[in-house]
């Protein structure tokens, strides 16, 4: 809506570059500032709770994105790359930032345990940023192989249920009675219910993937047990967090980024 841009669009909403012009209203950044993209179209940009404005889109989405050589952006959207971070590192600060919000918009607090239920790109993010906030045992849920060895790269306990347990019985059985936190993050139905019940009483799950279809759940879960259910869209106020946490040595992109290609093998 905002853009004004209709399709085809050109893809890519993850990415960093080198500022090559800048217009005149342009103060914030120069040409030759190397930059990192916070991809928001939202009404008034990245002003208040702009993740939350009811025709929130992207660059890369419903604008012209990354995919390219050169990429026109409003100005308010770049923020300036430590001079430590490469851009491959630096294009890596929009799915860590998803990460980190979904973590500092949940109840875990340093030394609490979590869950997390699909340890894709995102999921897989969620570990490092729980790995910051402090968390003592971060315990995935991952059906990949390749994916689980990754979290375990990362410091997480891969959930293997013994012969006849299922995954939230072991949960139950890793944690003492259920972990503090679970995030779920993989859109299926049937995790819904299993993250919801991962968690002690009074604990809480954070839904953090995007739904395209509805999911049931016991009620009971809230009523009895006094759990909290919450969700997050997006990111709003964390890129620059990120980009320190970056230069602490979370996100690597060294150990997150497994395959290159190139853009040139797909025109």
């Amino acid at each position: 809506m905002y853009s004004g841009q209709k399709a085809p669009v050109t893809l890519g909403h993850e990415f960093s570059g080198e500022i090559v012009e800048v217009g005149s209203d342009v103060t914030r950044v120069k040409v030759g500032d190397r930059v990192t993209i916070e991809p928001i179209l939202a009404e008034h940009n990245l002003i208040g709770d702009y993740n939350l404005d009811p025709n929130l889109n992207f660059v890369g989405l419903a604008a012209d994105g990354g995919f390219a050589k050169y990429c026109v952006l409003d100005g308010d959207l770049v923020h300036v790359i430590p001079d430590s971070l490469s851009y491959e590192q630096a294009a890596l600060t929009e799915p860590a930032a998803v990460a980190v919000y979904a973590v500092r918009q949940s109840a875990l607090k340093t030394g609490d345990t979590a869950v997390i239920f699909g340890l894709g790109p995102i999921g897989l993010l969620i570990v490092e940023a729980l790995r910051a906030a402090g968390a003592s045992k971060i315990y995935a849920v991952e059906l990949s192989p390749e994916r689980q060895a990754k979290a375990e790269e990362l410091g997480a306990i891969v959930v293997r249920p013994e012969e006849g347990e299922t995954v939230v019985e072991a949960i139950h059985r890793l944690t003492g009675g259920g972990a503090d936190v679970s995030y779920e993050v993989t859109g299926v139905p049937v995790v819904l219910g299993q993250a919801l019940a991962a968690v002690h009483k009074a604990g809480e799950c954070m839904v953090v993937s995007i739904w395209e279809r509805e999911a049931s759940i016991n009620p009971n879960e809230f009523a009895i047990q006094e759990k909290s259910l919450k969700g997050i869209i997006a990111y709003r106020h964390i890129f620059p967090k990120v980009l320190e946490l970056m230069e602490q040595g979370y996100f690597s992109a060294e150990k997150l980024v497994t395959k290159k290609i190139k853009l040139e093998k797909y025109r």
